[in-house]
């Protein structure tokens, strides 16, 4: 939903941008102004649920027109946020099927340590104590490092994907479908969704992938990490437009699928958005 300048694309100057991220004092992440309004109008007639692999820290830092949420989804799914504040008892979960897994961030984190130096990583960082991911000069990088650590954390439970600069390591029990299929039950629980409510989702890279199989329905950006690989998938459609104006796109097409004239059978509650902002 999100885009820095470097990431929006061609059309970024003609879009009318709106800022909707600061970091240290510059502006960092912007929304189109047409998906500006139509994420505002989206929470009329669906309950929209932020999704990203930020931390609850990076998540904060957007201002969103939708927002608040009552629950967003954060650290890739390691996380889920409950008015704004973590929920201890969904992290204690992840905590214990993660232990019971593969081995702890600290030790992946000692291993890749000796696997990089600094002509081409700046920056290698631990997440919540959950995962880690590294800040790489991508001209510089080694063509076979993503592979070759991928062989050694896939017997261990772990798992590597790159966007862009970042190479994120993830323990396979961190995902974000497990976390919005958390949400979504404990919003059929308190009756604020019908038991038959769909769920819609959006991502653009690996680490979307169990999201968007996970959603009745779901659509992706034509860029990212997704397209780079040709990922395809029966339920999942694909824009025609790449870069920031892919987001309007994708917000359109949230708007097409959760309103009575798209589906007169589903009443209001039966309906259920997840946008992914990584």
């Amino acid at each position: 939903m999100i885009y820095s300048r470097a990431s929006a694309g061609e059309q970024f100057a003609t879009t009318s941008p709106v800022c909707v991220e600061i970091y240290n004092d510059a502006p960092l992440s912007y929304l189109t102004a047409t998906a500006h309004t139509l994420l505002a109008e989206l929470t009329a007639h669906a309950i929209v649920v932020p999704t990203t692999t930020r931390t609850p820290a990076q998540y904060g830092r957007i201002d969103l027109p939708s927002g608040p949420h009552r629950y967003a989804v954060t650290s890739n799914g390691g996380a889920i946020l409950v008015d704004g504040k973590p929920d201890p008892v969904w992290r204690h979960q992840i905590d214990r099927m993660g232990a019971a897994a593969g081995p702890p961030v600290a030790a992946v984190v000692d291993e890749l340590r000796g696997r990089v130096n600094d002509t081409w990583v700046h920056n290698l960082r631990t997440a919540e104590d959950l995962f880690c991911y590294l800040v790489v000069d991508t001209d510089q990088q080694p063509d076979d490092f993503v592979a070759e650590w991928r062989q050694w954390c896939r017997p261990r439970g772990w798992n590597v994907s790159q966007q862009g600069r970042k190479i994120y390591t993830m323990p396979n029990a961190v995902t974000k479908s497990a976390a919005v299929r958390e949400v979504h039950a404990r919003l059929t629980a308190d009756r604020t969704l019908h038991a038959d409510s769909v769920v819609l989702a959006a991502g653009d890279g690996v680490l979307d992938i169990d999201l968007l199989e996970y959603a009745d329905i779901a659509i992706r950006p034509r860029h990212g990490e997704l397209e780079e690989t040709r990922w395809q998938h029966p339920d999942v459609a694909v824009t025609a437009a790449r870069g920031i104006t892919a987001g309007e796109e994708i917000l359109t097409w949230f708007h097409h699928h959760t309103t009575s004239t798209a589906h007169p059978e589903m009443t209001a509650a039966q309906r259920t958005s997840t946008c992914t902002t990584s």
